[in-house]
């Protein structure tokens, strides 16, 4: 992954690289934003850049020992930290366990979420943490001399899933870092990482992606036709993921939309039986695919509140979700809106708190009949 690999983002770019070329590189940097706007490939690149030993004015050069390296993500002085998933059958508790399976999924698939990394993981029902021993994995490799002689880089991915006791592990590393020693932070909620972790790193706040941009490399890259790229870009809204799902339009969004048009229609109808059984459906899945759900619910209300308003440029939907809203947004009001989305939420925080799911989506789905009559 290289600067010119990083979709859009160019402020950001020379940001970075006017850093490394006036040698103030800092210690500790948090990159954070929203879901699909090239955090962690601006993150692989800048310790490319960093590492790279005849770099450019723009980019690395991509044909020194250091860059060969990176392009199979196997350079021994940077280290990778994300959330896993224990697994005592394989004896996996730690992110080098996994990393045979991280670099091939982050060469191929630059920009993904934590939905991609737990399929990959086959998390199944499990939700996924930086586990407190990581913080010994990383004090000791940190210990170890630069084998290159050149900055020491960790890239922590989603330091927000972090363990109390890592989080304050990693908290003395950030207050008293080893000499060139890099740590690079890509969250997507800065807001739940310690704040006494917050005020030891310098914030670089990425903004979504400008719809030129995706545009241009949907038609360069994946061929997509003019007409339908425009399109795509703006539905994306500023997110690449989604611009990548609504080509492909993956299995998952699908089932999302059959499960959420479902609910709303047999909520309306009262449909008690059948209720119970889209719960039990819901209920089925994984944890993390449940919260997904739950996001895209909201996302669904939010959709088609603002669908009333009668202003395109506002809305992101697909055809399917906009033929659905033809029907269903005038249902979605100023009366019942905030009510709605509040039961979304408080059905969310249930499932990161493992109540039975099954109780808290028909209880949602009852809900969901007083609501819809407002």
């Amino acid at each position: 992954m290289f600067f010119r690999d990083v979709i859009g983002q160019e402020e950001i770019k020379q940001r970075l690289i006017q850093e490394v070329n006036e040698g103030r590189i800092p210690h500790a940097q948090l990159i954070c934003g929203p879901e699909g706007v090239g955090k962690m490939p601006l993150a692989i690149a800048y310790a490319r850049y960093i590492s790279c030993t005849n770099r450019g004015k723009t980019d690395a050069c991509g044909t020194c020992p250091s860059c060969v390296k990176f392009n199979k993500l196997v350079h021994p002085d940077v280290h990778f930290v994300f959330p896993i998933v224990k697994s005592a059958k394989g004896k996996k508790e730690v992110c080098d366990d996994y990393i045979a399976d991280w670099r091939p999924f982050v060469i191929n698939h630059p920009y993904f979420n934590l939905n991609h990394w737990l399929g990959e993981m086959d998390a199944e029902n499990s939700q996924a943490l930086i586990y407190a021993k990581e913080s010994d994995e990383i004090l000791k490799k940190l210990s170890l001399k630069s084998s290159e002689g050149g900055f020491k880089i960790t890239i922590v991915w989603l330091p927000e899933k972090m363990h109390p006791v890592c989080a304050n592990k990693l908290l003395k590393l950030l207050e008293e870092p080893p000499e060139k020693t890099v740590f690079l932070l890509v969250s997507e909620a800065p807001d739940m990482i310690l704040p006494t972790i917050l005020s030891r790193t310098q914030r670089m706040n990425v903004r979504k992606i400008d719809e030129a941009s995706i545009d241009r490399v949907l038609q360069t890259k994946y061929n997509i036709l003019p007409a339908d790229s425009i399109s795509i870009a703006h539905l994306a809204n500023g997110n690449f993921i989604k611009a990548l799902e609504t080509i492909h339009l993956n299995e998952e969004n699908q089932l999302f939309f059959d499960l959420f048009v479902s609910l709303m229609r047999l909520s309306y109808q009262r449909k008690l039986r059948e209720m119970k059984m889209w719960s039990e459906q819901v209920a089925g899945m994984g944890r993390e695919r449940q919260k997904n759900f739950l996001e895209y619910c909201q996302r669904m209300i939010r959709e088609n509140f603002i669908f009333n308003l009668h202003q395109r440029d506002l809305t992101y939907m697909t055809i399917n979700e906009q033929n659905f809203a033809t029907r269903f947004a005038p249902f979605v009001n100023e009366r019942n809106v905030i009510g709605i989305m509040d039961e979304l939420s408080e059905a969310q925080l249930h499932i990161e708190q493992n109540v039975n799911a099954k109780m808290v989506f028909f209880d949602f789905s009852l809900k969901m009949i007083v609501l819809l009559k407002q």
